[in-house]
C-alpha cells in the first residue's frame, strides 16, 4: 500500500498511508478501544464525530470474548461495532508482559490462563495472524515479546532474536492467509515490532534485522513499561535512524500529550495509549492550556467549559460545574463526556500537528506547546 512523504520539517514527517479502509494522514493517534469499544460508554459514531482517524482494538482480548470464530462469522471487526474507517489490531504480545504471572514463553509461542476464567489458552505466531485474519483488521501486528524494564541483558538479547524468528513466521502466515480466498481481508497489512529493552546495540541490531524483511510499517516497542522518560527518548533517537524512511514507523503504547510532541520531533508518525480515556473516567482532562482535575472544588460553580477552544461535545453543550457535579454524583453521563473531551483533544492535537508541519512551523508549535500541555491548571 502507498506510503506518501508529503513534507517533512527537520525530523517530523507529515505522510499519508494508503489502506484498503481509508488513506491515514499521519502524525496520527489511534483511538483505544480494547474489546472493540472504548470504555466510557464511546460508540463508533462518536469516534467519526470526534475526527478518529483510526481504531485500535486488542486480539487476546477479542479472542476471548466473544471469540474470533463469531467476529469472522458476523464480518470482521469494522462490521462488527460498525466503523468504516481503519483498524489497527495489536498482537497480543503485550499480555506477553502484563500477564507475567499467568503465561510460560517457549519457542513455539506463549501458553496463557485466561484473566477472565483461567482457561489456558496457546498463542504463538502463526495464532496471532489466524486470529487477526478473521478479525479482517486494516493494520496486523506481529506477535512478539514486550519484555518488563528494566530486564538482563542476556534474557533481551536471546527474547530479541526469538522475536525476530517469530516475526519471519508472521509474515509467511500472513501471506498464506491473504492468499485464500475465503480470508475476509485480503490486503490486511503486517507492522514488524523493535524490541530490545533500553540497550542501544540490542535495539540497533534488532531494528536492522527486521527492516531487512521489508513488512508494510515499523513499530517500536517495549517502551512505556517501566522506564524513565529519558530513557525512552533516548531509545527513539536511537532507533530512528535505522528505521526504513519510506514506511510508516509506530511508538507503541505512547502516550501524554508532550510524550507525542516529543516522539513527532523525532520522527516519528503512530500513536497509542489508554491514558486519554483511563485519565478522563477519573476526572483527569486535557486542555490547550494544561491539565484539569474536575472534581476540584474550585470548579463546583464554575460555568465556562472545560476548554472555551475546543469543539468537543462536552465543550459545546456543558459547564464545569455540570460535569464536576456528573462525577459527584456518579452519573455516568459525567465520565462518558470526559472521555469524549479527552479523545477530541487527542485527535485535535495530532490536526494541528500535521498543520504545523505542511506549514513549516512545527518547531514553533513544538515549543510553545511543550511548555504547557504538561502544566497544571
Amino acid at each position: 500500500m502507498p506510503f506518501t512523504i508529503i513534507t517533512t520539517d527537520d525530523a517530523a514527517r507529515r505522510c499519508s498511508l494508503e489502506t484498503v479502509h481509508g488513506t491515514i494522514q499521519t502524525p496520527v493517534f489511534m483511538n483505544v478501544g480494547t474489546s472493540a469499544a472504548v470504555k466510557g460508554g464511546i460508540s463508533t459514531m462518536d469516534l467519526l464525530e470526534i475526527g478518529c482517524e483510526v481504531e485500535l482494538s486488542n486480539t487476546y482480548h477479542l479472542h476471548i470474548r466473544p471469540g474470533d470464530g463469531l467476529i469472522r462469522k458476523l464480518g470482521g471487526l469494522r462490521k462488527f461495532f460498525n466503523w468504516e474507517g481503519p483498524v489497527l489490531t495489536d498482537s497480543g504480545g503485550f499480555q506477553v508482559y502484563s500477564l507475567a504471572k499467568l503465561r510460560k514463553i517457549k519457542e513455539e509461542g506463549v501458553k496463557f490462563q485466561s484473566h477472565i476464567d483461567g482457561a489456558h489458552i496457546f498463542m504463538g505466531p502463526e495464532e496471532s495472524m489466524r486470529i487477526q485474519s478473521n478479525l479482517a483488521s486494516t493494520i496486523a501486528m506481529a506477535f512478539d515479546e514486550c519484555i518488563e524494564s528494566p530486564a538482563e541483558y542476556k534474557y533481551v538479547k536471546l527474547s530479541c532474536d526469538r522475536t525476530f524468528r517469530w516475526l519471519e513466521r508472521c509474515k509467511i502466515e500472513l501471506s498464506r492467509l491473504n492468499s485464500l480466498p475465503e480470508t475476509l481481508n485480503p490486503s490486511q497489512m503486517l507492522f514488524g515490532i523493535n524490541q530490545g529493552g533500553t540497550y542501544e546495540d540490542l535495539r540497533i541490531e534488532h531494528m536492522q534485522a527486521i527492516a531487512e524483511l521489508d513488512l508494510d510499517g515499523y513499530a517500536i516497542g517495549g517502551l512505556a513499561v517501566g522506564e524513565s522518560t529519558e530513557d525512552m527518548y533516548r531509545i527513539i533517537d536511537v532507533v530512528e535512524p535505522h528505521m526504513p524512511i519510506d514506511k510508516p514507523r509506530y511508538l507503541m503504547g505512547v502516550g501524554t500529550p508532550l510524550n507525542i510532541l516529543e516522539a513527532v520531533n523525532r520522527g516519528i508518525d503512530f500513536f497509542d495509549c489508554v491514558m486519554p480515556s483511563r485519565n478522563a473516567r477519573h476526572g483527569n482532562l486535557f486542555t490547550w492550556n494544561g491539565r484539569l482535575y474536575i472534581l476540584n472544588e474550585k470548579f463546583f460553580d464554575d460555568d465556562t467549559p472545560i476548554d472555551e477552544n475546543c469543539g468537543c461535545p462536552a465543550c459545546k453543550y456543558y459547564s464545569r460545574a455540570y460535569i464536576r457535579h456528573l462525577f459527584k454524583a456518579k452519573e455516568m453521563l459525567g465520565m462518558r463526556l470526559a472521555v469524549l473531551h479527552n479523545l477530541y483533544f487527542y485527535n485535535s492535537l495530532m490536526r494541528e500537528t500535521r498543520t504545523s508541519i505542511e506549514n513549516h512551523e512545527y518547531q514553533n508549535f513544538y515549543n510553545k506547546y511543550k511548555k504547557i500541555l504538561g502544566e497544571k491548571i
